[in-house]
């Protein structure tokens, strides 16, 4: 399989990470561990969380998605075979990027985890009221505590990125090795251009998420009449229009030519793409991870991501 490091780390995952969100969701325990076990077996190894998954459902304790996945490694004994990905400051919390506001998130998602490290911990949000120095400071901490082996940085700016880079050099501190962007055919203003330019001139790895644009990808949904068919239909509305309309259409021919799904298609697009590590994708079945595998796994024509690309612009 096409294996990718992790910026200059020395974390190296195959081209998908399992996305944790729907765990406590839309996907009970039982459900998460055929899940998690179809991940693995499947060849993959890395799991994206957040002590934030998924807070938003009534009647959740804190980071329910952390929590089965935490079950799960007890479970199995194969904490050393996959790679924990999770993230502070998630839903932008009390003391979200301060030193002491990373402490405490850590502890509490180790406990959840039922671990003694993670591989990747990503400051989910940026927090205008925690210093760059502050943060890579506590990170620092933690690295050499060995609870934290890498850390990175989801949404933020590029400058952000270069001033956060500039405080890791002058003061010795831990640089951000991965990004977390929103990224997929259809969104590509956040991660295309100076962003992704600046991750691969500085070699620093890009997992991104909404990969399939909470769903509308796979194809599922042609109108307004479809949004009821999914939780997360509500979020789909907006790219119901003529660039989603084209999408679609190119979508639909790729898919064909290649015996494929749209999502597999989709998936395929994004990791065909310069400066992509993975692409952060969540399942509710046994099936759908398997689609998932296939989609990272196809090898798409210079043509057909030449159309895509074109019909993502419109």
């Amino acid at each position: 399989m096409d294996r990718r490091p992790l910026g200059r780390s020395e974390l190296v995952i195959e081209p998908l990470v399992l996305g944790g969100n729907v765990f406590g969701w839309t996907v009970d325990e039982k459900q998460g561990f055929d899940i998690l076990d179809a991940f693995v077996d499947a060849g993959f190894t890395a799991l994206d969380t957040a002590e934030g998954y998924p807070n938003w459902v009534p009647g959740n304790p804190p980071g329910m998605s952390e929590t089965i996945i935490g079950k799960w490694l007890k479970a199995r004994g194969n904490r050393d075979a996959v790679h924990i990905i999770t993230k502070v400051n998630s839903g932008k919390v009390k003391n979200g990027l301060s030193a002491e506001g990373i402490k405490t998130s850590i502890e509490a998602s180790l406990k959840r985890l039922q671990t003694d490290y993670v591989d990747l911990y990503f400051s989910h949000w940026p927090d205008p009221d925690a210093s760059h120095e502050e943060t890579l400071g506590a990170y620092d901490v933690l690295i050499r505590a060995g609870k934290v082996r890498v850390v990175g940085a989801s949404n933020y700016t590029p400058q952000m990125v270069r001033d956060a880079e500039e405080i890791s050099v002058i003061k010795s501190l831990p640089r951000y090795e991965v990004l977390q962007p929103k990224y997929n055919l259809y969104d590509r203003a956040d991660f295309e251009g100076e962003l992704q330019k600046l991750a691969i001139e500085q070699e620093i790895g890009t997992i991104v998420y909404y990969s399939l644009a909470s769903g509308f990808l796979t194809g599922k949904y042609r109108s307004k009449t479809d949004l009821g068919k999914s939780q997360r239909g509500g979020g789909i509305e907006k790219y119901l229009d003529k660039k989603g309309e084209a999408i679609l259409s190119a979508l639909d021919a790729v898919a064909k030519a290649n015996d494929a799904t749209p999502a597999e298609v989709s998936l395929a697009w994004l990791v065909a793409q310069k400066g992509v590590s993975a692409p952060i994708a969540s399942a509710t079945s046994v099936e759908q991870v398997k689609s998932l595998a296939k989609g990272v796994r196809l090898k798409l024509s210079d043509a057909d991501l030449k159309a895509l690309s074109a019909a993502g612009k419109q």
